[in-house]
């Protein structure tokens, strides 16, 4: 890393966002609406450890009634997208399956309970009728949400990061922040430049502890879990475009169409510190083999592999919020595995909060505070 000179350039903006994810590069967007942004990324490329690793889905069947509103909140933004935002479509029907042994109906029926009413029960048969290959007598029961939708992640991260543009915003990339100051404002110091503001906003996922940390405030024990993805197939005689991503009642592996090719994962959660993070050879032998028990797939070739980051705060729900003890310090962290989906409505509050503008109907920005730790 290359030191600053005496003479660094020095950028005054209203607005710095620091982590060009999926969270950083929303709540730029909404911002730029209200003032200069300048949105910080460490990496060359923006969402390169969880974003661009993401393999998203669209539920509103989601347990914890918070992010189902976050998501609910998000759905027109989503289907909708505001005139010039993006020529892509950015959600596609895939509907979630979620399917059970003998012994895991009680866990389907737990998640039927908390559900919102978005899911309903279906017969083994009917399970097998939308996914062909579930193996026949492994099926006990089942759950569909059949509004479910598949979510295009790049698109949506890039009409974001153009979206700022247009707006005036800028992105600077390869600016890992070295130090965070604050007197009368913020002076933050990166490899590209020293950038004043008032206002700094925490988006930079597995690391915003650490740029907590750097600006004076404390940990609030987010922590990186490692998820692991791969794809097989395609199979010549098997058409899997119609299926729908089908889930493990007790969420041990899920599997959907990806293209020609199917995706799968084992759902793993392993706890990691910050990094550059890589998949485990077990992880994908541990998906086969709970996917092939379920179905009649045999898979004997993995082409791609890989694995991200998923961050979540002790009660598994976003941090979004002034900091309680550093002035002109914002929350927006531990999005977890719903930071895609949610990203809409998620990005308007943080950026209400920060402007003293209206959030969007429906969230209660005081459950997602950092005061609540």
């Amino acid at each position: 890393m290359q030191p600053l000179c005496e003479h660094a350039v020095v950028i005054t903006v209203d607005f710095v966002v620091i982590g060009a994810g999926i969270a950083g590069a929303s709540v730029a967007y909404e911002l730029a609406a209200w003032g200069k942004v300048l949105l910080l990324e460490r990496e060359a490329i923006p969402g390169y450890h969880t974003t661009g690793r993401s393999a998203a889905m669209f539920t509103e069947a989601y347990e914890v009634e918070d992010i189902r509103e976050l998501t609910k909140a998000s759905r027109s933004f989503l289907e909708h997208p505001p005139e010039g935002f993006t020529d892509v479509t950015l959600l596609s029907p895939m509907q979630a399956l979620f399917v059970g042994r003998d012994d895991q109906l009680d866990s389907l029926d737990d998640k039927l309970q908390r559900s919102g009413g978005i899911v309903h029960r279906v017969t083994a048969g009917e399970a097998i009728d939308l996914c062909p290959v579930l193996r026949p007598g492994y099926v006990a029961g089942a759950i569909l949400e059949p509004n479910a939708q598949a979510i295009d992640v790049h698109a949506l991260h890039q009409a974001y990061l153009h979206g700022l543009r247009r707006r005036g915003g800028r992105l600077l990339v390869g600016a890992e922040v070295l130090s965070l100051s604050r007197a009368a404002t913020w002076e933050i110091t990166t490899p590209r430049g020293i950038i004043e503001a008032p206002v700094v906003v925490d988006a930079a996922g597995a690391w915003a502890d650490g740029v907590a940390r750097m600006a004076g405030s404390r940990s609030l024990g987010l922590t990186p879990l490692r998820r692991t993805a791969f794809t097989f197939g395609p199979f010549p005689k098997i058409d899997s475009r119609p299926w729908p991503i089908v889930f493990d009642a007790d969420e041990a592996f899920y599997f959907k169409p990806d293209g020609p090719r199917i995706l799968g994962s084992p759902c793993d959660e392993t706890p990691l510190e910050p990094c550059d993070v890589r998949h485990e050879e077990l992880d994908v032998a541990i998906a086969i083999e709970r996917i092939q028990a379920a179905t009649t797939l045999t898979i004997r070739h993995v082409p791609n592999a890989w694995a991200g980051l998923r961050t979540f705060a002790p009660d598994r729900k976003p941090v979004v919020g002034w900091d309680p003890d550093v002035p002109g310090f914002f929350w927006l962290a531990g999005q977890g595995g719903f930071g895609i989906m949610t990203s809409p409505a998620m990005a308007r509050t943080a950026a209400g909060l920060i402007t003293g503008s209206p959030v969007p109907t429906g969230i209660s920005p005081d459950h997602l505070s950092p005061n609540r730790f």
